[in-house]
């Protein structure tokens, strides 16, 4: 199984999101993340045994907090365009490593993939993603990308 740990965000930030990466990709192309699929990955465990994920994922003890989408980002060496915040919450980075992140997390959601460089991205909307559950996600990859399937949900205090 390759697993991952990720939040997902409530419909109506998915939804703008997802609106803001149809006008980026008129400017860049690539490849759009579903809507259903647009995520803020945490740790990604890779090949991992599903109840040693489980137990780490109990043992998590941070607080809610909340993603602000004030920053998007053209990546060059990977071709693909981003969001995030401009500055990581402690909250999430705490959460990260607890969840086994070794690198300084970086907090971004990829919208787009096999991008061109843009002269210019659309500017983004206002937008909060609250961070009040983080999830363990079993990722298989298809001919159309990746599927998810939700293995359990963890809730923050």
């Amino acid at each position: 199984m390759r697993l991952f740990f990720a939040s997902w965000p409530p419909p109506a930030v998915a939804k703008a999101l997802a609106q803001w990466a149809h006008e980026a990709q008129r400017v860049c192309g690539g490849r759009i993340a579903h809507e259903d699929a647009i995520h803020l990955t945490l740790a990604f465990l890779g090949e991992a045994d599903p109840q040693a994920a489980l137990v780490a994922g109990r043992a998590v003890r941070v607080r809610a907090t909340s993603l602000p989408i004030d920053v998007a980002r053209y990546w060059k060496h990977n071709r693909i365009v981003w969001v995030g915040p401009g500055k990581v919450p402690p909250e999430l980075a705490e959460l990260a490593r607890s969840l086994g992140e070794t690198r300084e997390f970086a907090g971004h959601v990829t919208l787009l993939r096999k991008a061109h460089p843009p002269t210019q991205l659309p500017p983004l909307p206002p937008l909060e993603w609250p961070v009040r559950e983080f999830l363990l996600v079993n990722s298989t990859l298809g001919p159309e990308g990746p599927s998810y399937e939700v293995l359990e949900r963890f809730a923050l205090s």
